[in-house]
């Protein structure tokens, strides 16, 4: 069978999401024709944490304050941890996914994250929505765990734990990209007295960590405010933030400075997943949501009013933004503004 079609991107991040390089990616991701008009965050990498609530809250927030994603619908998804209620395979926790075009997964553990979602219905929504078109946006935790292989941050540089690599989510192999993602590549915690580059795991302990991947698995590094932004489709990829990106690859390294452009085909053996890569099943489930979604949507052109408000906003143009929200409400929509971003809702 030929070609799935036209996946959404996805944007690794080196860290730095809730900032500048964050913004930059909207920029990015409307400028490749996508706006993000329902944004599902989901919980699952810092679900072993007390907080896993606030953690995801923060970044979605963030996102929805930003004028890239005006009248977009944020859905947080609290699938935490499995055998409990709010597992990452329980059917009615992980419904809204279907419908979402943009996935959010950000900070706390990539082994964890790794293991919750392996294998889980969540993951398969996810994984199939992608292909099917909806974008993704990984920080942190959540970018190492994508890889083939993950790296266990804490268990080896906070518990001590001999040097290993644990199975990841594999989501780049859809491309048959097999890729170790490492973020924080160029941090310094440490100061003068301790290297934490490469994750904090420093420069000598890595290269015994790189030892142990197969060697059919290549390197990305990830710097620290930077992100790679991968858009499948055209096979290319583009270095945002303000740091460069690392392949390590047969014995060589390579890297891309902001601004650059690489072809996908640079990070090994690249290709566009078959059409049969998600289920009939899967595709008329998310279809069906898609549909549904939409149908509770404002058209088009009342989210660019939307977005034009949110500029006359900033810019403290309070004539303008009330002319805006009348013709938004002309047009059978009554706004909300909200702390976390302007909400919509259709006037009966």
């Amino acid at each position: 069978m030929g070609a799935a079609g036209h996946p959404g991107a996805i944007v690794l991040f080196g860290s730095g999401e809730n900032a500048d390089v964050g913004r930059e990616a909207l920029r990015w991701l409307r400028a490749s024709g996508r706006r993000p008009r329902h944004v599902a965050v989901l919980e699952t990498p810092a679900g072993f944490e007390p907080n896993a609530e606030d953690v995801a809250a923060r970044w979605g927030r963030f996102l929805a304050q930003q004028a890239e994603s005006e009248g977009a619908a944020f859905t947080q998804i609290a699938a935490r941890a499995r055998g409990t209620p709010h597992s990452p395979d329980a059917p009615d926790v992980v419904r809204p996914l279907l419908g979402a075009d943009l996935f959010v997964l950000g900070a706390g553990s990539p082994t964890y994250a790794a293991r919750q979602l392996r294998g889980s219905l969540a993951w398969e929504h996810v994984r199939a929505g992608h292909v099917l078109g909806a974008s993704l946006f990984l920080a942190s935790a959540a970018a190492i765990a994508a890889g083939t292989r993950a790296l266990p941050v804490y268990e080896i540089y906070k518990v001590g734990e001999d040097l290993h690599w644990t199975d990841g989510l594999a989501l780049l192999e859809l491309y048959g990209l097999r890729l170790a993602v490492v973020t924080h590549w160029d941090n310094t915690d440490g100061g003068a007295g301790l290297d934490t580059s490469r994750c904090f795991m420093g420069e000598e302990r890595f290269a015994r960590l790189r030892a142990l991947l197969p060697a059919d698995v290549s390197v990305l590094g990830i710097a620290e405010h930077t992100a790679l932004a991968l858009e499948p489709a055209r096979g290319e990829a583009d270095v945002l933030g303000r740091g460069c990106v690392t392949l390590l690859r047969d014995g060589n390294a390579r890297t891309w400075e902001t601004g650059d452009r690489l072809a996908l085909r640079e990070l090994g053996a690249f290709a566009l997943p078959r059409a049969d890569a998600v289920p009939s099943d899967v595709r008329g489930r998310i279809e069906a949501a898609r549909s549904a979604d939409e149908a509770r949507r404002p058209p088009r052109e009342v989210d660019e009013i939307v977005a034009a408000r949110a500029k006359a906003r900033a810019a403290r143009d309070w004539q303008t933004a009330d002319r805006l929200r009348a013709e938004i409400e002309e047009r059978g929509w009554t706004v909300e503004d909200t702390a976390s971003g302007t909400r919509l809702l259709a006037r009966r």
